[in-house]
């Protein structure tokens, strides 16, 4: 097979003009995709704004906002690609991405239940960002929920991603849920200690807490009785 350089030549040079001609689609792709882009976050702006003014629904105006921001990014980056590529349609990016609905289903059942989880988690508000909550071993404050996941800081200053369905299916403990909550501890005294003497110095010492609550009032019970000591519980409420 005989080399023609002239061919070959021609061939690049056709492909160098076909792209010198194509420039002026190319920059007006990325002006139309920066465009979007702006839109995408006046739109993602403008959701949280109107949801901070209702304190009950900030946390779903967050996520909100977020999937409208990726949506019309999105919608910016298929219009930007039809521009800048001749003949592109959505369908060939799935096509060169090479999935199929199967491959979709598997690689993003667990990303749309958790999407799901963290929808409805968003909707019922069982906890907000700021509040201090337990899911079995872990316990801290919720810093942001996601449409994937929530991250809580643990008190010894680490943070924890818990999947959103795993807090949507198992129990949790919020903390913070009310603005008030009750405080207990355990002291020992000695068979021989005057029982009514030991409660009174503890509801003494409780009243005297700034912190400590008037109402409901704080008290003082026998919990235990062992094999040599009496177990007094304190309650207060903070």
């Amino acid at each position: 097979m005989k080399f023609n350089l002239s061919e070959a030549t021609g061939s690049v040079q056709a492909m160098i003009n076909g792209f010198i001609e194509r420039l002026p689609y190319f920059a007006i792709a990325v002006v139309v995709f920066v465009i979007f882009l702006f839109i995408g976050k006046g739109i993602r702006a403008a959701v949280r704004a109107v949801t901070q003014r209702n304190r009950r629904h900030y946390n779903l105006g967050l996520v909100m906002g977020r999937l409208s921001y990726g949506l019309i990014i999105f919608i910016g980056l298929l219009i930007a690609l039809v521009i800048a590529i001749p003949g592109f349609t959505p369908g060939e990016l799935v096509n060169i991405l090479g999935l199929s609905s199967v491959a979709i289903g598997f690689a993003f059942r667990d990303i749309l239940q958790n999407f799901l989880a963290g929808i409805l988690l968003l909707l019922a508000e069982p906890f907000r960002i700021g509040d201090q909550i337990i899911l079995n071993d872990f316990e801290g404050t919720v810093e942001d929920i996601q449409t994937r996941a929530t991250f809580i800081k643990t008190y010894d200053g680490r943070r924890v991603v818990i999947p959103n369905s795993n807090l949507f299916t198992n129990s949790v403990t919020v903390n913070t849920a009310y603005k008030k909550r009750r405080l207990q501890y355990d002291i020992n005294i000695g068979y021989g200690d005057d029982i009514a003497h030991a409660k009174r110095i503890l509801l003494d010492t409780v009243r005297e807490i700034p912190e400590a609550l008037d109402y409901p009032e704080p008290d003082a019970l026998v919990v235990n009785l062992a094999d040599s000591s009496v177990t007094i519980r304190l309650r207060w409420w903070v």
